[in-house]
């Protein structure tokens, strides 16, 4: 299965992507709860599941990165409902800003089959340039591969 593609017998979310995370035993605290330090881990987890479906990934190399050379500037969650088995479930992702050299994504943590929200957050990212760390607008290739994340209504962004 892809990154891409929900889990068999998923709905399709009615915008941005749904894909698959599992929780561990491990990833449990002493009260059986999903820790809340595992939540971002399993978000970025999928995140780069995404696009590395999509031949992007980031390889040691900052000056070959490319668009994966970027930095989180804000990171942001709020806990709705608690994870208490460990098991599989998902990652809704989805781009809520597309900007010259900055993105903004929206996220929930979820059911499987995306129903059920245990967490949700935003995280904000800045492209950079490799050789003097400042900002630098993301390539064509990335914004129209980005661009399938908005909702349909923001396609013009």
């Amino acid at each position: 299965m892809t990154a891409e593609a929900p889990a068999p017998g998923t709905a399709a979310p009615p915008y941005g992507v749904l894909v698959p995370s599992h929780v561990h035993f491990d990833d449990l605290d002493a009260l059986g709860l999903l820790h809340n330090g595992r939540y971002p881990v399993l978000v970025e987890r999928a995140w780069s599941a995404y696009w590395q479906a999509l031949g992007w990934s980031y390889r040691g190399n900052w000056a070959e990165a490319e668009d994966a050379c970027n930095a989180v500037r804000e990171f942001t969650i709020g806990y709705e409902r608690p994870v208490t088995l460990s098991g599989d479930y998902a990652v809704h992702l989805w781009l809520e800003r597309l900007g010259t050299t900055g993105l903004t994504y929206g996220f929930r943590y979820c059911s499987a089959d995306g129903a059920v929200t245990h967490a949700r957050g935003r995280r904000v990212l800045v492209r950079l340039d490799p050789g003097t760390l400042r900002p630098t607008p993301w390539s064509e290739r990335f914004r129209k591969e980005a661009q399938q994340l908005l909702p349909a209504e923001d396609l013009a962004v």
